[in-house]
């Protein structure tokens, strides 16, 4: 894995503008012209128009696909909003480090890197070459009783999210996955979602690792206080960022943005994920552009998400895993939406009539 390290602060700012329309029509006079039926290969079709119309070509390429997996803690957790206890976050990291998690598993299958991040995990990890160190701080404060991070630290995190997907693009990388690990998190993307979609808690709150219903209406009853406490608009989405998020959430944040505004492709994951892009679409609606959602996932509220986003997933498979499982799934499909653009036979060039021709 390349090195990358942690420069001096300073706030991220971005500028991302949607891809540029000119190629549509060319787009989508070579699509219709390939040697089927027209729409036949279905969501393969926009699929393809959208990474043309990313890439700015008629011929795109997928080159070196990246998963970024982003690890931290939640305060929120001495709640008792998860069945699991918040140990399991720095077990798992290791899991990722000796390669024995499906994000492993998948990204190996299609040939993705794995960048394992540590954005704020409650443990100081020993040196490891396949480690990113970029902690924030040692787990976020229980935003039951405070915000939790302070506006200081989302900054960092944004800005070094934003810094380490753009290394990644600067070494030659066009699509990056975004997955996460970190127990409580569901409940801060629940917090996140109800306050920037205006929505009801139990509209946006699930059974995260495995709530028992008692377990469940615990985690609604204390997400409900919490956002009676804090009293938020959702008109700021950094403030809410820095009250209901984690530091991995926060990170994926400034990673989505920073990629996006590199103009690569992103391959958006489940509920976590998507919360952290419905944050990046607050800030910069045109990120939005940029993403292939993966799929619907299993955690009730992730559905309702994707509404709000205006987003069609290509898969719904159950999955609640997280770690960017669904993301690596997915990149299959992104290769055959390139590959049929680019090497399928036109009419004209297979000498195959169109429909209606004699």
């Amino acid at each position: 894995m390349p090195k990358f390290s942690i420069t001096a602060l300073g706030s991220a700012t971005h500028d991302i503008t949607g891809p540029e329309q000119a190629l549509a029509v060319a787009l989508t006079h070579k699509i219709n012209n390939k040697t089927k039926p027209l729409g036949a290969l279905g969501r393969l079709e926009s699929l393809a128009q959208q990474v043309g119309l990313v890439q700015g070509t008629l011929t795109p390429i997928l080159s070196r696909p990246v998963m970024m997996v982003f690890a931290g803690d939640h305060g929120i957790v001495e709640a008792g909003v998860s069945p699991y206890p918040q140990a399991v976050t720095q077990q798992m990291v290791l899991n990722f480090l000796a390669g024995g998690a499906g994000i492993n598993v998948f990204a190996k299958q299609n040939n993705m890197e794995v960048r394992v991040i540590d954005a704020g995990v409650n443990h100081q990890f020993a040196v490891h070459h396949d480690l990113i160190d970029a902690k924030v701080g040692m787990g976020t404060r229980n935003f039951l009783v405070e915000p939790a991070m302070t506006e200081a630290q989302c900054e960092q995190a944004l800005t070094r999210g934003a810094r380490m997907a753009q290394h990644e693009i600067s070494l030659g990388s066009n699509v990056l996955g975004f997955g996460e690990m970190g127990i409580g998190n569901t409940s801060s993307a629940s917090a996140l979602m109800a306050v920037l979609c205006h929505l009801p808690v139990e509209q946006c709150v699930g059974r995260g690792t495995g709530l028992d219903d008692a377990g469940l209406q615990k985690k609604i009853s204390l997400i409900t206080q919490a956002l009676q406490h804090h009293k938020l608009s959702g008109t700021d989405p950094t403030e809410v960022l820095a009250t209901f998020g984690g530091f991995e959430i926060a990170m994926m944040v400034g990673a989505m943005l920073g990629a996006a505004e590199q103009k690569a492709v992103l391959l958006i994951d489940g509920f976590i994920a998507t919360s952290a892009l419905l944050v990046a679409a607050r800030l910069q609606p045109a990120v939005l552009d940029y993403c292939v959602f993966a799929h619907c996932s299993d955690e009730s509220g992730h559905r309702l998400l994707l509404q709000q986003l205006g987003a069609q997933p290509l898969l719904d498979l159950g999955l609640r895993l997280g770690e960017g499982t669904g993301a690596a799934l997915v990149y299959p499909l992104l290769q055959a939406a390139v590959g049929f653009l680019n090497g399928m036979a036109s009419f004209e060039s297979a000498n195959v009539s169109r429909q209606g021709e004699n």
